[in-house]
Parts: C-alpha cells; structure tokens; sequence
C-alpha cells in the first residue's frame, strides 16, 4: 500500500499553501493526499465535553477549508482527513512516520507558522523520520516553473531546478535520491551544490579532495562531486544534472542558489544531544531563509 503525502493544516495561508502543494506532489508521485489537523492541547488538561465538541467542530472547519482550496486547484488529488488530539509537535511527528513525505506551512524569512506560533514546525522539523517539506504563504503551482519569454509566470514553461545541498565528505543516500526522485516526478533539472572551505577538507583525509591549492582544491573537490553522484545518474538516466562547486559557508550558497529553485532539498542527521534532537546549521539556515519550498530529509 502507497504511503500518503501528509499535510498539516491550521487554517492558516502558509497551511492553506502547504497544502496546496501537497496536492500537487501527491498527484505527482500517484499517491493519496492526506490532511491532518492536530488540536494541540496539554495532556495535563482534561477538556470538558462542550469543549472537545467545539474542538471538533472548528478542526472540521478548518479541514474543509483544505478541502474546498485544494477541489478547485488540483481536483485529481485523491483526499482523505482527519483530526488528531494531543500536543501538535508529537501529533504531526507521528502522522509523519506513516506517510512518504509531511507537508507544513513557512513564514519564511519570519520564522515558522500555525500550529503553536512558531514552535510546532520547528519542532516536527527537528524529530520527525521521514522527509518534511516546508511551504510559504502564497506559494502557487506557477512558481514551480521557470516564467515565459515575457517574464511572466505561466503553467506551460518547465519546472524550475530542483536544487540538492550535498556534502561529498559524508554523502547521504537518502537526501540524494530524494532529490533526484524530485527532479524526476518534475522534469527538472537537478543542481548540486556543494560547498567547501579549509576546514571542511581536513575531514576527507589524505588523497581526498582538499590536498591541493586555490583551482587546484576546487576541482578536486568537484571531481569528487562528479564521482559520488555518478551512480545516481546512472539510476536516472533521464534527469539532467548541474553542478556547483564553491567555497564558503554552504548555507550561504544554498540560500542564493534556492532563489530561482522550484525546490531546495537538504539532510538533517538523526541524533540526540544534551540539549536534544535539532536540524544542524546549515539546515536551520537555509529553512529560515530560503525562498522556496525546503524539504529536509532524515538520514542516519
């Protein structure tokens, strides 16, 4: 059985636009849509009945605004809901262990939106296992695609790239196939970046990228860029792929390349610290900052 492209909606425009684009990427990748909308609420609280019915009846508001937005946008999405109880971090971290990816809503440069003012997305960022994409207010199905000759948006020209952020020291598998999956359902053309400074070379050790100079450092770190993603050009012969190699911060690289993406795909490692789990660096940036959707996928 397919897994379903999940949504979390609030009634919110960024969940509203998230939801919107889940529609899309379910239709997309042939699999049911599924709209969730958790009730947070403190497992300390016992709620009266009059409560939980008011609960439910503005939880069911708020999935048929979902529904009705996305009838008239995308129609040929296959849709089921439902509403959740319980802290809404916890809520849609487990709605998304079930589902091929988890949709929420961004504010974008203004932090995280809906289910508890900023916390919640941040949070099922930070936790959940599968890949979560996030989507800011006014996203629309044209600003997948690249303008027309005139400059305008329009539904006819192709897709905007699909842009990877890989780490050739420790490539991941599983962020790399997503976006090349992405660039696939799309059309697309995947672009990988990859980022490097002085530092970040002492890692890869002797031989590796790193051992050289000024050009000589770039091309070998973009040599090996070429090597790791050999394999994956092989398993999608059809998706045309681009690559940047440039040092610097990558979060700061990522972020401009994003400006003209359809979509911005990155890695989280899952891991627990003393201060708990959390996105790491470079993915904390560039889903405060980016301009597209982000979708950050979990790795080991």
């Amino acid at each position: 059985m397919s897994r379903p492209v999940v949504a979390g909606v609030d009634g919110s425009p960024e969940s509203l636009a998230a939801a919107e684009w889940a529609a899309r990427e379910a239709v997309r990748r042939d699999v049911p849509l599924h709209l969730v909308h958790a009730s947070d609420w403190s497992p300390t609280q016992a709620p009266s009945a009059a409560a939980s019915m008011v609960r439910r009846h503005v939880g069911r508001g708020v999935l048929r605004k979902a529904e009705d937005r996305i009838a008239r946008t995308c129609p040929e999405a296959r849709l089921t809901d439902e509403q959740v109880d319980g802290p809404a971090a916890e809520a849609l971290s487990h709605a998304a262990q079930q589902a091929e990816l988890l949709v929420l809503g961004s504010r974008g440069l203004s932090g995280f939106t809906g289910f508890l003012v900023g916390s919640v997305a941040q949070a099922v960022v930070a936790r959940a296992t599968r890949p979560v994409v996030l989507v800011e207010a006014g996203e629309r199905s044209e600003d997948e695609h690249l303008p027309d000759e005139d400059g305008n948006t329009s539904l006819l020209t192709p897709y905007r790239d699909v842009v990877l952020g890989i780490d050739v020291s420790d490539p991941c598998d599983e962020v790399i196939e997503f976006a090349f999956e992405s660039a696939r359902l799309r059309g697309a053309t995947l672009h990988a970046v990859q980022a490097w400074d002085n530092a970040s070379a002492v890692a890869l050790g002797s031989g590796a990228p790193g051992i050289g100079e000024g050009p000589r450092r770039e091309e070998e770190w973009r040599t090996f860029l070429t090597a790791v993603l050999q394999n994956w050009r092989d398993k999608y012969p059809g998706v045309e792929v681009t690559e940047t190699v440039v040092k610097g911060r990558a979060a700061t690289h990522l972020v401009r390349a994003a400006s003209g993406a359809g979509l911005l795909v990155v890695g989280r490692r899952v891991r627990e610290t003393h201060l708990g789990r959390h996105t790491g660096p470079v993915t904390h940036t560039v889903i405060h900052h980016a301009r597209c959707p982000v979708a950050v996928v979990a790795h080991d």
